[in-house]
């Protein structure tokens, strides 16, 4: 049987601000990528979301960024790997205290926005992203883009890696995501997530902006919590996955098992 996991971007309300509908999205996912504070989120917004995925038994994951919240931590920053490395240990750092405080454990880490971007071509942020995993957290899954430098850092330093594919962002020939700055970048008829994951999953394949057959291999489909209509997007998704036989489940991690 074919199983994947699907996550999802929660956390990212800030004070009085509300972003995203958490709670519906965490009906549906089975990993919840949670913000810890520096491109959204707050002490208190990431233990609520702590405690509702514990309640609902969705994996959780940190989700650090670039300390940008006016940019939503979608702006590059130039950074040394030493600071972006010191960076995530405090952000993986807090995340692990919410979860031992709620009785659970950090399930994975994925990058967020443009920390995730640079990341997945640049080797060097990577290896930074990897190290600070496995200082702070080695049992920890460390989450990826399919076909990164992201994932050959991840390996490269012994840590157990999702690669990730997305469901509602276009992507480059070269296997990229397109820039969110560009028309068509995100992806929010039904139809057309539907035709995406579809072809993620079945035949490890996704169609890019210019038409070509992109080969990607993923353990997980990403839906930004950010959008819209996020939570029901993920849910005709899971349906239909799990109509044609697919089964929808977070993978073990090395503290799980």
């Amino acid at each position: 049987m074919l199983t994947i996991d699907l996550n999802a971007d929660i956390g990212e309300s800030f004070g009085v601000y509300r972003l995203g509908d958490d709670e519906a999205l965490l009906d549906v996912v089975t990993s919840a990528n949670i913000a810890c504070g520096f491109h959204a989120g707050d002490y208190r917004t990431m233990n609520k979301a702590v405690k509702s995925a514990v309640m609902k038994g969705v994996a959780i994951g940190a989700h650090p960024g670039y300390p940008d919240l006016f940019g939503f931590g979608r702006r590059p920053m130039a950074m040394p790997a030493e600071e972006i490395h010191e960076l995530l240990v405090y952000q993986i750092g807090a995340m692990q205290g919410y979860c031992r405080a709620n009785g659970t454990l950090l399930h994975h880490v994925k990058p967020h926005g443009a920390l995730y971007n640079t990341a997945a071509a640049d080797p060097l942020v990577a290896q930074a992203v990897a190290k600070a995993v496995k200082d702070v957290c080695p049992e920890a899954r460390l989450m990826g883009l399919a076909g990164s430098e992201l994932v050959k850092a991840g390996h490269e330093a012994g840590l157990q890696v999702m690669a990730e594919a997305f469901a509602d962002r276009q992507y480059t020939a070269e296997g990229r995501l397109v820039s969110r700055g560009s028309p068509g970048a995100v992806l929010e008829a039904e139809d057309d997530v539907v035709t995406q994951v579809t072809g993620i999953v079945f035949r490890q394949q996704v169609e890019a902006i210019d038409g070509r057959a992109v080969p990607i291999q993923a353990d997980t489909l990403c839906f930004h919590g950010d959008g819209k209509e996020a939570a029901v997007l993920a849910k005709v998704v899971r349906t239909k996955l799990e109509q044609a036989g697919v089964r929808c489940q977070s993978p073990a991690s090395a503290g799980d098992e």
